[in-house]
């Protein structure tokens, strides 16, 4: 077997893997002691079939598409001659004296092993499929998550319908609604369990009412119909506990249903190591060095929780990578641990553990959507920081700074909360 032996092996070449070996060779680790293991055939991951604009608005100012924004750390990959395999999945990691040891299936140089001392997970996430949303009917040919969908229709040149119906309103499944429309197919609405769109409202704005198509909130598919090819599916709104409403029903006919039912983080890997998850992202616990449980291993991007804009993911790719570089450098060193608890309002809070001894950014998700609400930071009774927020919405992800001069005589815990605002 094939052994390679590197400082950082990097999960993942979409854009946090990419920012993450490119910020550890700015770090100090040599380009030929960083490896990407990627298992498409290509770097740059799901930007790649993403085509339409939007990225970069952060980082670079500019509109830019998917593959225009990945194209630019591709580059900068290549310039700096680190190393990346292509078609190659890593299948299981153990921990070894001195680091971590990775079997590697790949497709040109079959199974193999790095030997490396770090691991920065940027391993993105995957779709939920019929089967976890349990949707009962028939088991017709013709139903695609919004991701499938999109890389038939903007890598393959292929439309999978005429008619369609989207369950969902994730960003993805909004804007496959807008790109259907504009290749001439029909989109006969979009149905969402919710009473408000998962997606951002730029993209409920851009995307469905700029094209006329129905946005149905407090709805379900609750029956799929057809034989060897979808026919029709039936619709029901629902209750306050997302339960059909007897007597709502009504037909869609309809030869595709699209699901753009939320986004599961990768991280099989990680549970076979037994690294410590939190249960409400999916993802694993981390310090603000974006370390996991298991002392060099980092996490980034869609793995560690799900992102609205890729620029984030790109700012916690470099974190990571350069947290990662001066683990290998035995620059990090053991200090004073903070855990940071989310309160009411919020879904999550991360890193979930900071040092107090940093400039750190925090990032949360709210429950559900408001106006005039205000993020506080407490230590006991004490508050660090109060945010004013004219306007929130869960598919709005909320970052924010926290200073190290709130946080020198902090110990314990600090717990951040959603809160009326009286302004």
């Amino acid at each position: 077997m094939k052994t390679i032996n590197a400082d950082i092996a990097i999960i993942g070449g979409g854009p946090a893997g990419l920012a993450a070996a490119i910020q550890a060779n700015k770090s100090g680790i040599s380009h030929d002691r960083i490896l990407i293991i990627e298992r498409n055939e290509f770097l740059g991951g799901i930007l790649q079939q993403c085509i339409h604009d939007g990225f970069g608005i952060l980082l670079f100012n500019k509109l830019l598409t998917g593959p225009e924004y990945a194209q630019i750390f591709v580059d900068d990959v290549r310039k700096r001659e680190i190393k990346y395999m292509l078609g190659s999945t890593v299948t299981s990691i153990k921990k070894v004296n001195g680091g971590f040891s990775l079997e590697v299936c790949s497709k040109k140089f079959g199974i193999m092993n790095i030997m490396s001392k770090s691991i920065i997970f940027s391993t993105g996430c995957r779709e939920r499929t019929r089967g976890q949303i349990l949707i009962p009917g028939t088991r017709p040919a013709g139903i695609y998550t919004a991701g499938c969908v999109q890389n038939l229709v903007n890598l393959k040149g292929i439309l999978p319908g005429k008619n369609i119906v989207i369950l969902g309103s994730g960003d993805i499944g909004l804007i496959m609604a807008r790109r259907l429309t504009l290749e001439g197919v029909n989109v006969e609405a979009v149905i969402e369990i919710m009473p408000y769109s998962s997606g951002l409202p730029r993209n409920i704005v851009q995307c469905l009412r700029d094209y006329n198509i129905p946005l149905y909130l407090k709805h379900t598919v609750v029956e799929i119909r057809g034989k060897k090819k979808l026919e029709e599916v039936v619709i029901s709104r629902v209750d306050d506990n997302f339960r059909p409403i007897e007597g709502t029903e009504r037909i869609l006919p309809c030869d595709t249903l699209v699901l753009s039912v939320g986004l599961i983080p990768e991280n099989e890997l990680l549970r076979g190591l037994n690294i410590a998850l939190d249960p409400y992202t999916n993802g694993p616990i981390v310090d603000e060095n974006l370390q996991t449980s298991i002392k060099g291993i980092f996490s980034c991007g869609n793995c560690l929780h799900v992102h609205d804009l890729v620029d984030y993911v790109t700012l916690e790719g470099k974190l990571a990578g350069k947290n990662a570089a001066e683990y290998v450098l035995g620059k990090i060193k053991e200090k004073k641990k903070i855990k940071v608890r989310k309160g009411s309002g919020l879904r999550y809070v991360l890193p979930h553990f900071i040092s107090g001894k940093k400039d750190i950014s925090l990032s949360t998700r709210v429950l559900e959507p408001g106006r005039e609400k205000k993020i506080i930071v407490k230590s006991k009774n004490r508050i660090l920081k109060e945010i004013f927020k004219r306007k929130v919405n869960p598919a709005e992800m909320i970052r924010f700074e926290l200073r190290k001069e709130n946080l020198e005589d902090v110990s314990g815990e600090i717990v951040v909360s959603l809160e009326n605002s009286s302004l």
